[in-house]
């Protein structure tokens, strides 16, 4: 297996490279289960938001970083837009979008109660990566549809034409790749 060599915060990573297309590429960015790499990053994530109430997440790589962030930040919960639709959820609310991680179409639902929590609050928007930027629009959809004030939206890694987008906090650049006849990887600056 090949790995790309990542750095961030001053932890030191193997990504290894996952294809995801014919000629696409990621080098696989999971802090699902990087205790460390969160407690490292989540600081610095929350130095650069402007002044919030809730933090906002979608299921599931974005769950552990939020958590830290908001435990960070003095906050008693935080809000996570699921990817199914829960018996107990009632009045929720759902948006589709098409995720470049799982190629293929999800559906987020926000439960009524959560919707509640937001309501009328200045919301955070938090992901491990943002890419196509695709699926934090999806969350941002529930929350405006909740009533919300969405002020900043972070993320750990920026991928593609985000890391030129104005409207987004990230700590690094992350590349997308594509793969060589050779077996080696190139990275690419934005889609083709």
């Amino acid at each position: 297996m090949k790995y790309f060599d990542f750095e961030i915060m001053g932890l030191k990573r193997k990504l290894p490279f996952v294809q995801i297309g014919d000629n696409l590429a990621l080098a696989s960015f999971v802090v699902l289960s990087d205790t460390e790499l969160i407690q490292a990053v989540a600081p610095e994530l929350v130095k650069r938001l402007p002044e919030v109430d809730v933090l906002m997440t979608a299921e599931a790589k974005g769950i552990c970083l939020t958590y830290e962030m908001s435990r960070l930040m003095g906050m008693k919960d935080f809000v996570v837009a699921r990817k199914s639709h829960k018996p107990y959820m009632q009045n929720a609310i759902s948006h589709s979008v098409f995720s470049v991680t799982t190629q293929k179409e999800q559906t987020l639902w926000l439960d009524g109660c959560e919707a509640e929590k937001i309501k009328g609050k200045r919301v955070a928007l938090i992901d491990d990566v943002i890419a196509t930027g695709e699926s934090i629009e999806a969350i941002e959809s529930l929350a405006r549809a909740a009533g919300a004030n969405v002020v900043a939206r972070a993320a750990i890694l920026a991928e593609l034409q985000s890391v030129h987008r104005k409207d987004i906090i990230f700590l690094k650049e992350h590349y997308v790749f594509r793969p060589n006849p050779d077996g080696t990887y190139t990275p690419l600056d934005r889609l083709d």
